[in-house]
């Protein structure tokens, strides 16, 4: 199978589901093109911008490329990540993320594709 890439500026928009003021982006998997096992998109945080409290559909890893985050997962302490840091969230680990900055903040997401054995 041949490489294949998306142009940022070509890298189609998505809607994640119950985040505010953010703005996504499909960098490789469904609609910017079929991967087997993880898809990757770019998250823009707007001052103020949210994921809602939920828990993770599947495998999840956030790497902060510009800016600041705060995390908080499950009954734990908020923790604030910065450009470089990471995080690995099982599955249905229950978390929100929020930008408290004046700022944006830019967020790469990697999360897994289900198995067949792990779909609903």
């Amino acid at each position: 199978m041949a490489a294949r890439i998306v142009r940022g500026e070509g890298a189609p928009a998505y809607f994640p589901s119950l985040h505010d003021g953010v703005d996504a982006r499909r960098l490789q998997g469904h609609e910017a093109g079929p991967t087997e096992r993880f898809w990757v998109g770019e998250s823009y945080y707007h001052p103020a911008g949210t994921a809602q409290t939920t828990p993770t559909a599947e495998e999840t890893v956030y790497y902060v490329l510009d800016g600041e985050l705060t995390l908080t997962v499950e009954d734990g302490p908020a923790e604030t990540l910065g450009p470089g840091d990471s995080v690995h969230l099982p599955r249905g680990t229950v978390r929100s993320l929020e930008n408290r900055t004046a700022r944006g903040a830019r967020l790469l997401v990697v999360i897994a594709i289900p198995t067949p054995e792990n779909r609903p």
